[in-house]
Formats: structure tokens, C-alpha cells, sequence
């Protein structure tokens, strides 16, 4: 099956094509986005696999396994296919997030053959034993100590993230905790694996100097003969209850330099049936703290001077319920107790009175121009199609993501904010400096 979606005028020659996509008789999905502007090509396999679907009492699991998709197959001994990209003068990684699991290289386009040929034999033929497992459990554990038990910012977080989701698995810490790390074993990895890494379950996103037949006839030739596993795997997530309270957790700690005050509420997504709630509070957070012309920083870090920096985050691309988020600091000599209660009266005007024209019309106009400057590179091309797909968006959505994004009203933004953030809805963190 083809499905041909053109991304608006006809483009110029050497710009970016339309997007393609497919599905092979396997299950595969495949989105092809052409850009012609330079002989290379990023390749990127995304798995609809992340922590939030960690079994229980098996956290870090989807991330422990990431480490180990490098030990290598038969095939491909373990480091070998990553000196032949270095070779070719490219790169490779891969990273783990809450909903999916994605691996890629960016290489000189006639090399798309070799990548596709390598994901497709560690999609089904990796190869580890106990003599692998044990001292890569020793890196995921020293990577966690590195990360978090050495920034009081990250441990915060991972307190911040338990109090916001008590009952969902977005509560618990991508990289697992540390006794469950301690925990997993072979058996455990290879059951994951066996289960997730199915061409049912992943999505193949190739952007670059390519054309989108060409992709096909490659990915038939390679992930095509992969035989299909059966249905896809089903998430199974507990769903986290509305709040009824406000919730506070703080940490202190001697070596935190610049204190700081974060607080946010659950939201909706944008494949949940509130999506036009979803832009709204994308909106809100452009216009809340999207830079120095934000509501937030105009009011404590300039007009008040309460605070040296004030942002806002909101992530509509997840699965089940995100969060909006907002984050402070003060400035040297002001206690939290001022910040935090400019920062109540800020938000409350806010919700109060809703955003202005001129607001609205600013953040629609940066957020445009980002998507906009986001698709230019073409990295973050492939990476903004793999992570929609990942959670259950479909190639039109991203691309009529810009067009959602203007049709927003000030109405709407107002309501929206008024629905989520509520006070008796939030969790505030406190990242305080203690004495030593």
C-alpha cells in the first residue's frame, strides 16, 4: 500500500520532495522524506517501544536493551558495523524514550543499502549471553550514577516525575532504578526483545537524497523478508488518575549553585480525543515562556526582578497524558517564597484574562517558523516524523501540524488553560542549596 501525501506547493528542484509512505506485507511502516540538497541520507528505525512499557518491577528494561542491540549478531560481531560507518565518514546512535526506542546512522547516500542491511539481521539475529549482559548492566549503572545520583537537578526530577505520575509509568525514570537495574538479566532482555523488535512494531524513516521507489524496492529486498510476527504488540498501561490535590516535593542539597522552582499539571495530546486542547496548550507555553518576549519573563525576570531565567515546556507528541510545565530561578538574594508567589500571580492573571492578540499572534508566528526551520535539517526531518509515528500520529497530522498550530483562538487557549491549570492539579518542585 502507497499512501502519496504532497506537503503543499510544488517544491523547487533541489529542496525537499513530497513524503511517501508505505507499509510492506510484513507490517513495516516506511516514510520516505526526499531533500535533495546534499548526496546523504539519514536512516532511522523507530520501535513503538519505550520505559512506559517496562514490565513491572523490570524498569530500565527498554534502555538496558538499547546497549545491548551494539553486542552484535552473527553476522555483525559486536563494534565491527560501527567502525564501517565511521568509516564511510558517518554517524550512528541511538537513544530511549518513554513511547519508543530509535536507532539511526547518517551516511553518503549509496550506503543505504548496508544500513538497511544491518538493522534488518539485528532486528532478528542479535546475539548476547551472560558474559555480555553482566558488564553492560555494569555501564547502565554507572551511566545512572553519572546522570542522576551526581546532579541533585536529575535526582529532583526523577522525584518531581514520580509525584506528577503516581500511578502511571511516566513516573518511573527511563533509565530504570537503580535496585531494578541491579535485577535484569538476560533471559529478561531477550523476552523484550522478542516481543518488541518485530517489523510490526517498527517504523523505517529515511530522509535525504533519495527517491521514494528506491527506498521501497531496498527495504523489500531487506526488511521485507523478515517474516511477520503476527499482530503488533499491544500497550498495556495503567492510567494515571485526575489529581484532587496539590502536591509539593522539594530537595536540598550542598551543591546546588542556582535554585530553581518547576511545577506542572497533566495535559492532553495530541492523539487524545482533546487534541485541539493539546495545540491550545502548546500555544500557552509559547506564550507563557517561549524566550525574553514571554509573558513570564517580561513580568519576573524585567518588570520584577525576581527571577534570572523563567520557561515554560509543553510535549503534545506522547502517548498518554504529557505535562505542562513551567520552571523558574531566582535572581541572587531573592527567597523562593517572593519568586514563587510573582510566579502564582503571574499564572493567575494569566488564566484570568487569557493572552492578547499580539501574544497569540507572536507565538503562532515562532512556533511556525521552528517547525519550519526543524524540517530544514534534515535529521531532525527524520526525527520529527519517526517520534509522531512512535506514538500513533499519522504522516498528515505532521504535516498539517503548522496549519492546527494558526487556527487556534485566543478562546481557546484561554479555556484550556483555564480546564488544566488549576491549582489543586499541580506538583511543584523545590531545588533548594543546603549547607554542606
Amino acid at each position: 500500500m502507497t499512501v502519496h501525501i504532497p506537503t503543499g506547493p510544488t517544491p523547487p528542484a533541489n529542496a525537499a520532495s513530497p513524503v511517501e509512505s508505505f507499509r510492506l506485507a510484513n507490517g513495516l511502516q516506511i516514510v520516505v522524506a526526499p531533500d535533495h540538497r546534499a548526496p546523504v541520507v539519514t536512516h532511522m528505525v523507530w520501535y513503538r517501544n519505550g520505559s512506559g512499557d517496562d514490565p513491572a518491577g523490570k524498569s530500565g528494561i527498554a534502555h538496558f536493551l538499547e546497549h545491548l542491540m551494539f553486542k552484535g549478531t552473527a553476522k555483525w560481531p559486536a563494534g565491527e558495523f560501527s567502525k564501517i560507518v565511521a568509516g564511510y565518514g558517518g554517524q550512528e546512535n541511538a537513544f530511549t524514550s518513554y513511547d519508543y526506542t530509535a536507532y539511526f546512522q547518517r551516511v553518503p547516500k549509496e550506503h543505504l543499502r548496508a544500513m538497511m542491511d544491518y538493522e534488518a539481521d539485528r532486528m532478528t539475529g542479535l546475539a548476547f549471553d551472560e558474559s555480555v549482559v553482566a558488564p553492560e548492566r555494569d555501564v547502565v549503572l554507572e551511566e545512572r550514577r553519572m546522570r542522576v545520583d551526581a546532579d541533585p537537578a536529575a535526582q529532583l526530577g526523577e522525584e518531581f516525575s514520580s509525584a506528577l505520575y503516581a500511578h502511571h509509568p511516566y513516573g518511573t525514570p527511563i533509565i530504570g532504578w537503580e535496585h531494578e537495574i541491579e535485577e535484569l538479566s538476560r533471559d529478561d532482555a531477550f523476552a523484550y526483545y522478542q516481543r518488541f523488535y518485530t517489523p510490526e512494531n517498527a517504523i523505517l524513516v529515511v530522509a535525504g537524497d533519495v527517491e521514494p521507489q528506491q527506498v521501497l524496492r531496498l527495504a523489500q529486498e531487506t526488511y521485507g523478508v523478515i517474516p511477520a510476527h503476527g499482530e503488533a504488540p499491544q500497550r498495556k498501561r495503567p492510567a494515571e488518575p485526575e489529581p484532587r490535590a496539590a502536591r509539593r516535593v522539594a530537595l536540598s542539597d550542598p551543591r546546588v549553585q542556582q535554585p530553581s522552582l518547576r511545577r506542572a499539571w497533566l495535559a492532553p495530546t495530541y492523539v487524545s480525543t482533546q487534541r485541539d486542547e493539546a495545540f491550545a496548550l502548546e500555544l500557552a507555553a509559547e506564550i507563557l515562556g517561549g524566550g525574553t518576549t514571554s509573558r513570564l519573563y517580561r513580568k519576573l525576570c524585567v518588570e520584577q526582578e525576581l527571577a534570572a531565567g523563567a520557561g515554560a515546556y509543553f510535549m503534545g507528541s506522547m502517548v498518554d497524558r504529557s505535562a505542562f510545565q513551567l520552571s523558574v530561578s531566582p535572581r541572587p538574594g531573592v527567597e523562593m517564597t517572593a519568586l514563587e508567589a510573582g510566579l502564582d500571580a503571574a499564572l493567575a492573571a494569566f488564566i484570568a484574562e487569557g493572552p492578547t492578540e499580539l501574544e497569540l499572534a507572536r507565538a503562532r508566528t515562532r512556533l511556525v517558523a521552528e517547525t519550519v526551520f526543524a524540517r530544514d535539517s534534515q535529521s531532525s526531518l527524520a526525527r520529527i516524523f519517526g517520534s509522531a509515528l512512535a506514538v500513533g500520529e499519522s504522516v498528515e497530522d505532521v504535516l498539517l501540524w503548522p496549519q492546527r498550530i494558526e487556527a487556534v483562538t485566543r478562546e481557546q487557549v484561554t479555556e484550556a488553560v483555564r480546564r488544566y491549570l488549576k491549582p489543586d492539579r499541580s506538583v511543584t518542585g523545590l531545588l533548594l542549596p543546603a549547607a554542606a
